[in-house]
């Protein structure tokens, strides 16, 4: 039995399940719908997928290196997490001051139209909250390196632990948003979604606005 892989599997299981911008995003999207939530849980582990691919490719130490490019990815991730929160905190208070259910936009006690894009809308929001984590580059190329064994060639390993976390990802976070919609008939009540669009909103403003307004990620 490989004990470096085991404990690889539990640092990435802790690291996938911590709570972030792309895991907020999974739960209001899952209050919206099922579909949605999935999506967006396809979605981050897609961004995974990126984050991964750059450190087994050596791509990542040449991002960490250059502060300019870090710099402009910190600023990307940040402003388009904090357009996300900001765009929460707007759809709250519009719906509630028109009395509008939050999961889905309609009148209260009216029944849920189909969004003909929401699919592609909330894989998109999924991916790019994670693909532009300007933490992870760091994270990666820090972490993959350190559960390859001495003597073995670093290719295929650091291949196989790429692919044990996107494998994760893909188990945590569709999990996440099936138990979201699971729970939906008591967190898509009026108030309790508000209330919950409303804390991922000022969630993804904060991490938006530490990204922009903080120091280099280092």
């Amino acid at each position: 039995m490989d004990a470096q892989l085991i404990a690889f599997t539990g640092v990435a299981a802790g690291m996938v399940a911590l709570p972030g911008a792309d895991f907020t995003v999974v739960v209001r999207n899952a209050l919206a719908s099922r579909t949605a939530g999935l999506a967006s849980a396809v979605g981050v582990a897609g961004g995974l997928l990126v984050h991964t691919a750059l450190a087994v490719a050596g791509l990542a130490a040449v991002l960490v290196t250059m502060p300019v490019l870090f710099r402009t990815v910190q600023l990307l991730g940040g402003a388009y997490v904090l357009y996300l929160g900001l765009s929460a905190l707007y759809a709250m208070r519009r719906r509630a001051r028109d009395g509008s259910d939050p999961a889905s936009g309609a009148p209260e006690g009216e029944p849920e139209r189909p969004a003909p894009r929401e699919f592609g809308r909330a894989l998109r929001q999924g991916f790019l909250t994670n693909a532009l984590n300007p933490k992870a580059p760091v994270l990666f190329l820090s972490l993959l390196p350190q559960f390859v064994p001495d003597g073995q060639p670093p290719l295929p390993r650091t291949l196989l632990l790429a692919a044990l976390v996107v494998v994760l990802a893909l188990i945590w976070f569709p999990a996440v948003a099936l138990l979201v919609d699971r729970l939906g008939r008591w967190l898509r009540r009026p108030r309790t979604a508000r209330a919950i669009e409303g804390g991922s909103g000022v969630a993804l403003t904060g991490l938006g606005l530490a990204l922009v307004t903080g120091p280099l990620l280092r």
